[in-house]
């Protein structure tokens, strides 16, 4: 019995041995959560429950198998990875579905949305070019890595989808500044942002996109109508209180009050059953996964790992960020789910995934454990 049970010990430990433990315990915690919120914003739907809790399998999946992939493996097809990434984004513009522009591709089993893939793929991208050159970046590497970035954002502003596509520029740029560019190429990115405002405003810009700017500024001009988003997800947090009003009693969002309660305002759900404390426990959850991710990269003796574990944890770094600030109007709307809580397949497995390729870079990349 005790040969038996050591032989299976040694076989767990095999296939657990490139897990990263206080990063998944924290993913996990946070998976657990996003369910909980979820089977109460849902209306206690056993259905959404399980098709999440499946969607989070297939994720843990993906992050188990990366976390196994030696970087060499994983630098080696990234090229590869990064244009069949591409392909679905200009399908997308022919084929594509959704509410405010052409976002998802029905594959019949489920909805594709192929932005989300390079939310990965970009940023190991952007690193795999910038690893073969010293560092920091000269002229042309910088250059050639805003190519890189350009690309796949302005297939994205296209559908049109423009939160989407700043995260994803975000993702790339993080690498180039993780690289060592120097900061006034950022002086120079912020100066052209500026002078094309009112370019994006009259010519780019959807009605929509205009009404969610203007409400950021003033959502109390339009309460029942454009600005009913800001101000009922607000009452749903400013009602939580310290405490909150208990698991499944939210009102705000049991009676409809919150929109898309499921998606990208389940924050507000928590916010109001949980209170001040859920929010806590949650962003302090969530700022344990981003500083594990830098812990990482810091710690990496691989330039290609070190950017990109780098990279991912500060993107998730910002989806939280813009997803927070949206919901209690600190931000403008911008369609942004918050990270492993949002309802939805693509988001969950593409951050799952991104996270099995730092924990590989732990794994491979030379970094020490702890």
């Amino acid at each position: 019995m005790n040969i038996i049970l050591r032989w299976l010990l040694d076989l767990l430990q095999r296939f657990t041995r490139t897990l990263d433990w206080p990063l998944l315990a924290a993913l996990v915690a946070l998976m657990g959560i996003g369910l909980a919120v979820l089977y109460s914003a849902g209306g206690h739907s056993q259905a959404m429950l399980t098709a999440q809790a499946l969607r989070y399998g297939v994720g843990l999946g993906a992050l188990w198998l990366l976390s196994r992939v030696p970087l060499v493996a994983l630098r080696g097809i990234t090229p590869l990875g990064y244009a069949l990434s591409l392909l679905p984004l200009v399908a997308v513009l022919f084929m594509g579905t959704g509410r405010h522009g052409q976002h998802w591709i029905n594959l019949g089993v489920f909805y594709l949305q192929p932005s989300e893939l390079m939310k990965l793929s970009l940023p190991m991208m952007t690193a795999w070019y910038l690893n073969r050159a010293p560092l920091p970046p000269r002229f042309t590497g910088v250059l050639a890595g805003l190519a890189i970035v350009g690309l796949p954002t302005g297939l994205i502003m296209l559908q049109p989808d423009l939160g989407t596509a700043v995260l994803v520029a975000a993702s790339g740029l993080f690498v180039l500044y993780l690289a060592g560019m120097s900061w006034w190429w950022f002086a120079a990115a912020l100066g052209a942002l500026a002078a094309a405002a009112p370019v994006a405003w009259f010519w780019l810009l959807m009605p929509y996109q205009k009404d969610r700017l203007l409400m950021f500024l003033d959502p109390e001009q339009d309460p029942l109508g454009a600005g009913w988003n800001i101000i009922q997800s607000k009452i749903a947090i400013g009602a939580g209180g310290l405490r909150g009003m208990g698991w499944g009693q939210g009102s705000q969002s049991h009676l409809n009050y919150v929109p898309e309660h499921t998606t990208d305002f389940i924050f507000a759900v928590l916010a109001e059953e949980f209170g001040w404390l859920g929010v806590m426990v949650t962003l302090s959850l969530y700022l344990f996964v981003v500083a594990r991710c830098l812990w990482i990269a810091a710690q990496a003796r691989d330039g290609f790992g070190r950017l990109v574990a780098g990279a991912l944890g500060l993107s998730l770094f910002v989806y939280v960020l813009v997803n927070g600030g949206m919901i209690s109007g600190l931000l403008p709307v911008v369609g942004v789910p918050m990270p492993l809580l949002s309802y939805g397949g693509t988001a969950a497995v593409s951050l799952l995934a991104g996270l099995g390729v730092v924990m590989s870079v732990r794994a491979h990349g030379g970094a020490r454990r702890a």
